[in-house]
C-alpha cells in the first residue's frame, strides 16, 4: 500500500466502521473468501505456512485459520489500528498469527526466507498499489512460495471501458443505497453515495486493474494455472500456483 493509503487506514474512526462499511459496500466479501479457500488444494489437516497481505481486521485470516486448524499466518499491515482490531477479532486464534506492521511492498524484508511459504493470500488490499508496485510484490511472493505454493487474491477490478465502468458503478451505488435503507447519512441517496465513494477512492489511492491486466500481471510474475475463479461486476477472485 502507498503511504497515503496506509495513513487512511490508521485513523480510529475509519477502523471502527470498517467491517460495517464492508457489509454495505462489498456484500460479496464472504463469498469471495469462501471461493479463495475452496481453490486451495490442500487437506484441512495440513500444517500450512501462510502470509496475509493487508490483514486488516483479520477477516480473511480468521476464515483461513478456521479452515486449516493446524496452520499459521504471518499477518502484515501498515496500520497499527488495523492490527489491533485484527487481534481483537481473532482472540484465541491470534496465538497462531505473527503480526507485522509494515509496508508489504517490502515483503522480503518483513517475511521469512525464500521458498518457506505455502500460501500468500490477500483481500481488498492490492488495488491500492500501482501496477508496477503490484508486479514488484508478486515477484517477492514468488520468491517466498515453496514449489507448488499458491497465491490467491480477492480484490477489486475496473471495467475495460468508461461506459461499462459507469454502468457497473451505477449498479454498485444502487445496491449500497438499498442495503443502507436510510440508516447511514453517507448513503441516503445516489448523490451522497457517489460523493462518498469518490472521496474514499481518492483518499485511499485506489488503482484497480482490468480483469485482463490483473491476470496478465499474475502470469507475468511466473505463476502458472492462473485463472479468474470468481467474478461479479467489479470484484474478482484470482489465483495462481508457483
Amino acid at each position: 500500500m502507498t503511504e497515503r493509503s496506509i495513513a487512511a487506514y490508521d485513523i480510529s474512526q475509519r477502523v471502527k466502521t470498517y467491517d460495517a462499511d464492508m457489509e454495505l459496500m462489498h456484500p460479496n466479501r464472504s463469498k469471495m473468501v469462501q471461493v479463495a479457500l475452496e481453490v486451495l488444494p490442500f487437506p484441512k489437516t495440513a500444517a500450512l505456512r501462510a502470509i496475509d497481505l493487508g490483514i486488516g481486521t483479520g477477516y480473511f485470516t480468521q476464515r483461513f485459520l478456521n479452515n486449516f486448524p493446524n496452520s499459521r499466518v504471518l499477518g502484515i499491515d501498515g496500520a497499527q489500528a488495523m492490527i489491533e482490531l485484527a487481534k481483537a477479532r481473532l482472540r484465541s486464534l491470534a496465538s497462531r498469527v505473527q503480526f507485522v506492521i509494515g509496508d508489504f511492498r517490502q515483503l522480503q524484508e518483513l517475511a521469512p526466507g525464500a521458498s518457506t511459504i505455502d500460501i500468500v493470500f490477500s483481500a481488498y488490499a492490492l488495488h491500492h498499489l500501482s501496477r508496477a508496485d503490484k508486479e514488484t510484490v508478486l515477484r517477492q511472493v514468488i520468491e517466498l512460495l515453496v514449489p507448488g505454493g499458491w497465491f490467491v487474491n480477492a480484490d477489486l477490478i475496473v471495467a475495460g471501458s468508461p461506459e461499462l465502468e459507469s454502468l457497473l458503478q451505477e449498479i454498485r451505488v444502487t445496491g449500497i443505497v438499498e442495503r443502507a435503507r436510510g440508516s447511514d447519512n453517507r448513503f441516503t441517496d445516489s448523490a451522497s453515495t457517489r460523493r462518498f465513494l469518490a472521496d474514499l477512492e481518492k483518499n485511499e489511492r485506489d488503482q484497480p486493474l482490468t480483469l485482463a491486466e490483473d491476470l496478465k500481471v499474475l502470469r507475468g510474475s511466473g505463476l502458472k494455472n492462473v485463472s479468474a475463479f470468481w467474478l461479479e461486476y467489479r470484484e474478482l477472485v484470482s489465483a495462481g500456483q508457483k
